[in-house]
């Protein structure tokens, strides 16, 4: 069997440089107290021998890893992006790196990558969500780092909370599908935690407005343009016809617009149809998809903000849970 290549070392570094060992670790963490003549003989050593330092020997000398974990449910999920790049950027600019993890939709994949995550001990941990197994919220309360919940609201966060409440959506979006004269209303919905929790309000809402009780169906997380079609396709089998439908991602709404169109019923006469997420193809569908817009680079500046802040030891208490609140984005299919 092959052996590793050996890893190469700061004394080999060292040893081409022509300086001591001590000199290089200061090149490369405080530059500005080496001579310029001897920075770039280390620089030109480091580059020749492909050196990488240690960050994990120098994270536990520095007690600091520069690490910040965030905890996704998919990576190629676009309702997510814009946190992400505003976690990036804002930790970026702090002087931290952002490590991205994927749990997918169940708590048994967050449950092992959390396990993974708060062994290695990052400075800070982001989660999208705030259902977690009570072995994890034990642990996250027990681990020493800043952890932000985001993309949800509780009454009992275990650090801090960036987020809005996914009940409101559903009665919102219920109120404005009523509001437009909409009286049979359905309702498809991913298996989520957090879809579940709109659909349930939206349901609720209805009843509240005495409308008859919306049909739901529920699709696998994360939904896809073709289960859209296939639960329009269930909805148009059912005997009493629906004339507006909420999606609990744009995703499905667009599989909806499209067998719509197949099946040549005109959005929004014969039926309107909202979204969630206002994703950039939103406004460029036919109709145009409403949609519930959530302000998901706020909440990744946001949530970034309170792990530096806690770090630099900065008082976040009064701002310790921040509803970033939505916005229902009226467009033609609705």
């Amino acid at each position: 069997m092959p052996t590793l290549p050996r890893a190469t070392t700061v004394l080999d570094v060292a040893r081409l440089a022509g300086v001591s060992a001590m000199t290089v670790s200061r090149a490369l963490n405080q530059p500005q107290r080496v001579p310029a003549a001897t920075r770039q003989r280390v620089q030109a050593a480091v580059e020749a021998t492909r050196y990488v330092p240690n960050l994990l020997a120098c994270g536990l000398r520095s007690r600091r890893s520069r690490l910040v974990a965030a905890i996704v449910p998919a990576l190629d999920s676009p309702v997510f992006a814009e946190t992400v790049q505003a976690l990036t950027a804002t930790l970026g600019a702090a002087g931290y790196h952002l490590m991205l993890g994927q749990s997918g939709y169940g708590a048994d994949g967050e449950d092992a990558l959390l396990q993974a995550v708060i062994g290695r001990r990052p400075d800070g941990i982001v989660l999208v969500g705030v259902d977690h197994s009570h072995q994890v919220r034990q642990q996250l309360a027990g681990c020493g780092v800043p952890v932000v919940e985001t993309w949800d609201l509780t009454h009992a966060p275990i650090d801090m909370l960036v987020g809005f409440s996914h009940a409101d959506v559903g009665a919102a979006v219920c109120r404005f599908l009523a509001e437009q004269g909409r009286r049979r209303l359905a309702v498809v919905s991913g298996t989520d935690t957090r879809a579940a929790r709109r659909a349930q309000a939206f349901a609720a809402t209805a009843q509240a407005l005495g409308l008859a009780a919306p049909v739901q169906l529920d699709v696998e997380s994360p939904s896809t343009l073709g289960s859209g079609r296939q639960a329009l396709r269930q909805l148009l089998a059912q005997p009493q016809a629906v004339d507006g439908i909420f999606c609990s991602s744009d995703m499905l709404a667009l599989g909806v617009l499209t067998e719509a169109a197949q099946q040549g019923i005109a959005v929004p006469e014969h039926m309107g149809v909202v979204g969630f997420g206002d994703q950039p193809f939103a406004a460029d569908t036919a109709p145009a998809l409403s949609s519930v817009r959530v302000d998901g680079a706020r909440i990744g500046c946001e949530a970034a903000l309170r792990v530096v802040g806690r770090i630099a030891g900065t008082p976040t208490q009064e701002q310790a849970a921040l509803d970033v609140g939505f916005a229902i984005v009226a467009r033609g299919s609705a």
